[in-house]
């Protein structure tokens, strides 16, 4: 089965807009790429019969902007907390895990966001950070091909 990867975000709100602009970036061949809001009950039918997912979202942990986390589950409390969905992942992640939906393999890319302020643009140091990070994930899915 091809690996899903999940770009998260609000194009509106500034720095909200990196998981969006990385999936963006993808184009592997075998290879899904959606985007989505970031709301639990969306996320987990995306990934419902999934057997490897990765989710690409801003983060709020007071790293430098444009850091990049590269992270597995449990998630730790900052990832989703700095961008403006409703519930963040951490909390689609325990959804799925109590309805026993949570795919085998979910790999979360985090980079860290400043500017999250409804008509804000993409901040430079993001810009880089999703540039890094896309070229991680390329690199990462296709060495699992």
């Amino acid at each position: 089965m091809r690996p899903l990867v999940i770009g998260l975000g609000n194009l509106d709100r500034g720095d909200d807009a990196v998981g969006l602009l990385v999936a963006r970036g993808l184009d592997l061949p075998d290879v899904d790429v959606c985007e989505a809001s970031g709301e639990p009950t969306e996320l987990v039918s995306l990934w419902d019969g999934r057997q490897d997912v990765w989710v690409v979202d801003a983060a709020c942990s007071g790293a430098p902007p444009g850091t990049v986390h590269h992270l597995g589950t449990p998630l730790p409390a900052f990832v989703g907390s700095g961008s403006t969905h409703g519930l963040g992942l951490s909390d689609a992640v325990e959804l799925a895990r109590v309805l026993e939906l949570l795919p085998p393999r979910l790999s979360v890319v985090a980079i860290e966001g400043r500017d999250f302020a409804l008509g804000a643009s993409l901040t430079p140091e993001v810009r880089a950070g999703a540039e890094q990070a896309l070229a991680w994930l390329k690199d990462r899915l296709k060495a699992e091909e």
